[in-house]
């Protein structure tokens, strides 16, 4: 068969981007981010179901920092789920260690494919930026010190808070984003346009081009902290290095994370053990120590 993109034909461009083939059952996985979620909650003060736009899905929970840390750092975290799965009940199982840390944590909802479309989730995502950056002061967040986190399609859509050139017109200063931690993302997503992913992503070329991170860098100096799975397909690696690289040319300071005995799933948990590598890489990013 006829290469469809770089040297692979439809069938193996299609297995390069199944992420669920890779494990052997995501469900468990699934079970954990809403039972640590619902942990963090009970033991994290927080401030659930805020409403940061118009319809049901624009809304986020934000989880306070320990006593004395006021104000603090905020990690701004967008769950995954290949833009058509999960929600913020299933993403704040980071929180009671960076709550411990001395940092706020706040989950993002987003409407999910097919309901919108992977631009307006982009948007929605950079509004509620725009509500975090006048609102996080009350639940003792430093807006002048946010940064951003996500896996997978959470991955792409935090690079697309990260990239430069939006923020103007959401009222917001060009460097309202301190740094980022995207892990196992998306970067570019002509190939996903071109695999079966497409069958629910629904991007035309245009838009593929338009809203991939790879083409929307962020400032030169913000630093970002990147990460992908040991076990992940080799074009989710490939995707990680080739931003990577983008990012060390312009000038971001850039460090690489192995996270061992992970996968595109369990990644995120690593999160949640300040001792990790990934968890010091992100508090050293964010300005605190683990």
């Amino acid at each position: 068969m006829a290469p469809v993109y770089r040297d692979f034909d439809q069938a193996e461009l299609d297995r390069q981007y199944n992420a669920r083939a890779t494990v052997d059952d995501i469900w468990p996985i699934m079970d954990q981010y809403r039972r640590f979620t619902e942990e963090a909650r009970a033991a994290v003060p927080c401030g659930l179901g805020l409403r940061y736009g118009p319809t049901e899905p624009e809304r986020l929970d934000v989880y306070r920092a320990k006593a004395g840390a006021e104000p603090a750092p905020v990690l701004v975290y967008i769950h995954g789920g290949y833009w058509r799965l999960l929600d913020a009940a299933d993403s704040g199982f980071m929180a009671p260690m960076l709550s411990a840390q001395g940092a706020v944590t706040v989950a993002v909802n987003y409407t999910l494919r097919p309901s919108a479309s992977l631009t307006e989730m982009v948007r929605q995502c950079r509004a509620a930026i725009a509500w975090i950056h006048a609102n996080i002061a009350r639940f003792g967040g430093d807006p002048d010190r946010i940064h951003v986190s996500g896996s997978s399609a959470g991955g792409h859509l935090g690079g697309m808070l990260a990239a430069e050139g939006w923020q103007e017109a959401f009222g917001l200063p060009p460097d309202v984003i301190k740094g980022a931690a995207l892990l196992s993302g998306l970067y570019d997503l002509e190939p996903v346009r071109l695999s079966f992913v497409n069958d629910w992503a629904g991007l035309t070329e245009a838009e593929a081009a338009d809203i991939s991170p790879i083409h929307r860098l962020p400032r030169p100096g913000m630093p970002a902290v990147l990460a992908v799975a040991p076990s992940e397909t080799d074009e989710f690696k490939r995707q990680t290095a080739l931003y990577g690289e983008a990012l060390a040319v312009r000038g971001n300071p850039v460090a690489h994370v192995d996270v061992p005995n992970s996968n595109h799933f369990d990644i995120v948990l690593s999160m949640m053990d300040s001792a990790t590598p990934l968890s010091a890489a992100i508090l050293r990013m964010m300005g605190l120590s683990a």
